[in-house]
């Protein structure tokens, strides 16, 4: 799906969701397999696609934790940007 996303194919439900709670243009890609469901979360820029965090999920609700992370490391990545 990364792939997908880096030829510029636009993904939506069930593969890729908005994530506003992290920031403009962030998603959250699903990802199954045989023994787990994953998430990734990333943002869409012009010229990159940045890769937050990758978890695996074990609830409905996305972990706060998680959430705050991401916001961490984009404000890091946009201040050396």
């Amino acid at each position: 799906m990364l792939r997908r996303l880096q030829m510029g194919e636009s993904l939506s439900m069930p593969q890729s969701r908005p994530m506003p709670s992290i920031g403009a243009r962030c998603h959250e890609l699903r990802v199954k397999d045989e023994r787990a469901e994953w998430r990734i979360f990333y943002r869409i820029d012009l010229d990159a696609i940045i890769v937050l965090e990758v978890f695996q999920k074990k609830t409905q609700v996305t972990p706060q934790k998680v959430i705050d992370i991401c916001i961490k490391r984009l404000r890091q990545y946009d201040s050396i940007r």
